[in-house]
């Protein structure tokens, strides 16, 4: 059983238990506030941030890049056509190079600005960044998610799936992130229908239900995150 250090409305968490389970690997989770930088948490990743995984005679692994690599060497011979990082050299670039749009561009531009102004900030002591939400960096990331989705939706039309003819690590990163922010209603689906209609198919799978079922309190889920026929 691997033990995975997270914080519900992380992206990159969400992203870690998406793989964990598609390949339907056994998890216990363990909640983080990364901005507490608990001494036993940072004593896991000097870097203070999620996610982690631990797994029984390794080293912490943190970063959800470096997990999914793991993940990858140690399961995805056995999971065969299921695996989630192609074998091919051209498809493993492309599937990266996705992987790193959604962890780093995305979360940069849209994701973590949206999410810590939303929700992290309602937790976090005045000293460690808390308080009020800023509008100006919420309305700039708004903006950033349409540009973003539209990516989405063109690599959609000109593929089965974001990476290629099957469901990939890209799929993941990319539905993770959108779904933390779906969350909050910052998802202007409306926009574009081939990337609502994918979103849809890796919404339905069973390894979203787990994300699905999680509620913050004073912090409704908005419609289109629990509809699955939204």
């Amino acid at each position: 059983m691997y033990t995975l250090h997270h914080h519900p409305f992380c992206p990159h968490s969400r992203f870690i238990r998406l793989v964990l389970g598609e390949y339907g690997l056994d998890l216990r989770l363990v909640e983080e506030r990364a901005w507490e930088r608990r001494e036993a948490f940072l004593a896991l990743n000097p870097a203070g941030t999620t996610p982690i995984l631990i797994a029984e005679g390794r080293p912490p692994i943190p970063g959800a890049g470096i997990i999914a690599e793991y993940l990858d060497e140690v399961h995805g011979t056995e999971a065969a056509e299921r695996r989630l990082l192609p074998v091919s050299m051209a498809e493993r670039i492309e599937v990266r190079r996705l992987m790193a749009w959604f962890n780093d561009k995305f979360f940069e531009e849209a994701s973590s600005p949206l999410v810590t102004e939303r929700i992290y900030k309602r937790f976090m002591a005045e000293e460690n960044g808390g308080g009020a939400p800023a509008a100006d960096v919420m309305r700039a990331a708004k903006v950033n998610v349409r540009y973003h989705l539209a990516y989405i939706g063109w690599l959609a039309q000109t593929r089965n799936f974001l990476a290629g003819d099957r469901l990939t690590y890209a799929d993941l990163a990319a539905a993770a992130h959108l779904s933390a922010i779906d969350y909050l209603g910052d998802v202007p689906w409306s926009e574009d229908d081939a990337a609502k209609a994918w979103y849809a198919r890796v919404k339905s799978r069973p390894s979203f239900r787990p994300l699905l079922s999680e509620w913050l309190a004073g912090v409704p889920a908005s419609q289109s995150y629990v509809d699955l026929d939204f």
